[in-house]
């Protein structure tokens, strides 16, 4: 992962490699901007001094986690044809696990303690009619998404010459101007027609048979109920198998295939009946993303899963959410994609609440009246030098989590060291709603857990981009 470089005024410039970065530092060239990303900030140039080259930040919406990926285009001539090739090299790539889950819930216990407390002390009229919902509004869970991507979005400008965006945004093609005679549900199937349903299934089951659990094989859509015992094709009856499971399975019933593993049975059917709630959510929030990027005024390009799935199956990418954003939109070639990933994990600043409840809603006991302690917050970056006299003695670095005794918890990449005192801690970074965690890049190859299906051609996805200004 490259560094992010601004000038001595802090403006962004090109990223540099680490090795370039340490020996400006070393040369006391730059100084430290910021710790996670690492930032420097160079005491000898200015923006106006130096050279920069397109930078697009490249967006895979998720429910659960958004993949981001910093890359630099340039083109290049094909010598054999003659035809001008977009090549991406990857700079940086980001995981950014949202917490609309853990907002939700939130809510929802606030609530039932609110409506809990106002049934039992005292009568109030509802008012749930009285209050309207502006035009696009989002529930607070869903516009979370929204708002920590772009967040990053305009972090990642202060830190880098950004002059475009790609966002995934899944589209149909104007089926009706290739085919004249389509109607009826076919008219709304596009060339990639099926594919959102075998990336659905794919994160599902986990990539895996669901009747034998092998990875890493060829992977086909399996009906539960088979077809030829009146089995229909909704999401709630399609599974991914391995070809012998398939073949094996043919028009059984699924309990009487299962029969003699009720806990498999058990559990695929439940698992079959999930809801489709992380769906729903991207469905929910993609053309609030979209819109919200299209206000930053940056050229913004638009591509369907299609095409990123078309991307990391011909240059044999693994799938990773931070990858699947580094293949999205246009491009002929990607290099520099096996390095490691910046996981980013949504935390938030805290509470508001002040006390805990019982089942009743009252409160049970009170939290600390000040959020600081001996100059510390939690979540607060620290690096602890515990003398060789303690007996944990060592040097700690992580996100610091106070308590008013000041002796502090420190979560690492790897554990969570409890019981060092204030006294050792020095701060790196203020606490900015994020943690942080490294994962190490993926040396493998693509091509685990694929559906088999009809090969993506490339002038069947061509129309698939488009480019909003």
């Amino acid at each position: 992962m490259d560094v992010f470089v601004v000038d001595r005024h802090g403006k962004p410039l090109m990223p540099c490699h680490p090795a370039r970065a340490r020996q400006l530092l070393r040369q006391r060239r730059a100084v430290i901007h910021r710790h996670v990303p690492l930032v420097i900030r160079l005491k000898d140039r200015r923006w106006e001094e130096c050279s920069v080259q397109p930078v697009r930040v490249k967006l895979d919406p998720g429910s659960k986690t958004t993949g981001v990926a910093i890359v630099r285009e340039s083109n290049a001539v094909d010598p054999d044809t003659g035809e001008v090739q977009r090549q991406t090299t990857v700079l940086a790539l980001i995981e950014l696990v949202h917490r609309g889950r853990q907002i939700s819930e939130a809510l929802t216990a606030r609530r039932q303690m609110r409506r809990r407390r106002r049934r039992s002390l005292r009568y109030r009229a509802p008012r749930f009619l009285n209050r309207s919902k502006p035009k696009g509004w989002l529930a607070p869970s869903l516009q979370h998404r929204v708002d920590t991507t772009m967040a990053w979005v305009t972090r990642l400008s202060r830190w880098a010459p950004v002059t475009a965006l790609s966002s995934e945004l899944v589209r149909f093609d104007m089926q009706q101007m290739q085919n004249p005679e389509i109607e009826g549900v076919e008219y709304q199937q596009g060339t990639l027609a099926g594919y959102e349903v075998r990336e659905y299934l794919l994160e599902k089951w986990g990539r895996k048979c669901v009747y034998c659990d092998a990875a890493q094989t060829p992977l086909q859509i399996e009906h539960l109920q088979p077809r030829a015992r009146s089995g229909s094709n909704r999401i709630s009856n399609l599974a991914l198998a391995c070809g012998p499971c398939n073949l094996k399975k043919a028009a059984q019933p699924l309990d009487a295939f299962l029969a003699k593993d009720p806990l498999r049975l058990a559990r695929i059917q439940a698992q079959a009946q999930r809801p489709l709630r992380d769906a729903a959510a991207v469905n929910a929030t993609r053309w609030a993303l979209a819109g919200t990027l299209k206000g930053t005024g940056l050229p913004l390009e638009l591509a369907s899963g299609g095409r990123t799935k078309y991307n990391r199956s011909r240059f044999e990418i693994p799938k990773t959410h931070a990858l699947d954003a580094a293949c999205v939109g246009d491009v002929d070639e990607v290099t520099k994609w096996q390095q490691p990933t910046l996981q980013v994990n949504c935390t938030g600043r805290g509470s508001y609440q002040r006390t805990r409840l019982d089942k009743y809603g009252f409160p049970r006991g009170y939290l600390m009246r000040q959020k600081s302690i001996k100059g510390f917050q939690t979540g607060d970056r620290v690096r602890a030098v515990v003398p060789a006299s303690s007996k944990k003695a060592g040097m700690y670095t992580g996100r610091v989590a106070v308590r008013a005794s000041g002796s502090f918890n420190i979560q690492t990449g790897s554990e969570v060291v409890q019981g060092i005192s204030y006294k050792y801690c020095r701060l790196i970074q203020r606490g900015d709603g994020y943690s942080y965690t490294r994962i190490a890049s993926l040396k493998g190859v693509a091509g685990t857990g694929h559906v088999n299906h009809a090969a993506l051609s490339l002038p069947a996805l061509k129309g698939e981009v488009s480019r909003a200004k």
